[in-house]
């Protein structure tokens, strides 16, 4: 795959191969590429016009606002819409299942979606991200969209990604064919190949996690924390932690050059007790990408990616990263397991 081709080109190649393709999909991809370069746009100018600070209201969440997220939103659904590739969406910022207006048409799929991930950020210029997630609805199209169409298991993903907006935007996604990685020229307008076919190493020298909690996890990851930072450990050097605190931010870096980012189940807050990432805009799409990067995903006992979701804003513990990075924390799970059963 040659580094340099646009996006847009390397959507069309891969519609060209596959003699099933009606060009629907590609549609939904371009559309959403246009919405990220919108986004991209608004945030490189939040300095300068008024899209800093809180919207005041909360999401629903419990989150407060940012203006950027109401304008990242609006932005994704618009364009969304306008594809008419989507027979309904639900974001991170909204309760319900949004509704296809009536004056677009309808299309066979469903995107759950974060506008603005990390977007407490916004204020002091840290790097953020939009996440996307992408399935095909299973019931009738003759018919409404069913809660049953939004609360498949991420195996079922099409297609997951996210974008995120730093000192230069990108793009990275995957179609189930491996991750690949696209950074916006600014100058010609387009996003360009930069990250064919990404590998997330198998082993990393990093951990990415909030330790200001620690003091509310289950022994089993006070453990394996204490354990990475021992230097007594079997490690040739203790692990460095880098956390930015935007999930896109740290699974981008970690991504790349390996490691392990951990955002357990915690007593803090206990309208919180199962974590508190999402699991149908954050956790599966990211897990979905890092699991076609060679690497894995996990709640500690559970893969990620068959749980069977019961709620559109359902929230799950999230371990992923570099393969034997993930796996050494199970063990210490399963050890403490043990322990209980004994």
């Amino acid at each position: 795959m040659d580094i340099g081709i646009t996006l847009f080109n390397h959507i069309l190649s891969n519609q060209k191969i596959n003699p099933k393709a009606t060009g629907a999909f590609s549609r939904l991809l371009m559309a959403i590429v246009v919405a990220a370069k919108m986004v991209q746009r608004d945030v490189a100018r939040a300095g300068l016009v008024d899209v800093l600070g809180r919207a005041g209201g909360f999401n629903v969440q419990g989150e407060e606002v940012q203006k950027l997220d109401n304008i990242a939103n609006q932005v994704l659904k618009r364009l969304l819409f306008s594809s008419g590739e989507v027979c309904t969406l639900v974001s991170e910022e909204e309760a319900d299942l949004i509704e296809v207006p009536r004056q677009y048409r309808r299309g066979d799929y469903l995107i759950h979606f974060d506008p603005l991930d990390g977007s407490s950020n916004i204020d002091a210029n840290v790097s953020i991200g939009t996440i996307f997630s992408i399935y095909r609805r299973i019931t009738s199209p003759e018919t409404d969209p069913e809660l049953k169409d939004v609360l498949q298991p991420g195996l079922n993903q099409v297609a997951a990604g996210y974008i995120i907006y730093g000192s230069s935007c990108m793009l990275v996604y995957s179609t189930g064919s491996g991750v690949h990685g696209f950074t916006l020229d600014p100058s010609v307008g387009e996003f360009i190949l930069s990250y064919p076919k990404i590998e997330i190493p198998k082993k990393g020298k990093i951990y990415s996690t909030n330790e200001g909690n620690s003091a509310y996890w289950d022994q089993a990851t006070r453990d394996y924390i204490d354990w990475l930072k021992n230097p007594d450990s079997e490690h040739s050097k203790p692990y460095t932690s880098r956390y930015i605190g935007s999930l896109v931010a740290d699974f981008h870096r970690n991504l790349l050059y390996g490691g392990i980012y951990l955002y357990p189940a915690d007593r803090r807050d206990p309208l919180k007790p199962t974590g508190k990432l999402r699991l149908m805009c954050e956790a599966n799409p990211m897990s979905f990408l890092v699991e076609q990067a060679g690497g894995l995903a996990t709640t500690g006992t559970k893969r990620i990616l068959e749980i069977k979701p019961t709620e559109i804003h359902q929230r799950v513990p999230l371990i992923i990263g570099s393969s034997e990075d993930v796996k050494a924390y199970q063990e210490f799970v399963a050890k403490s397991d043990e322990k209980i059963n004994l």
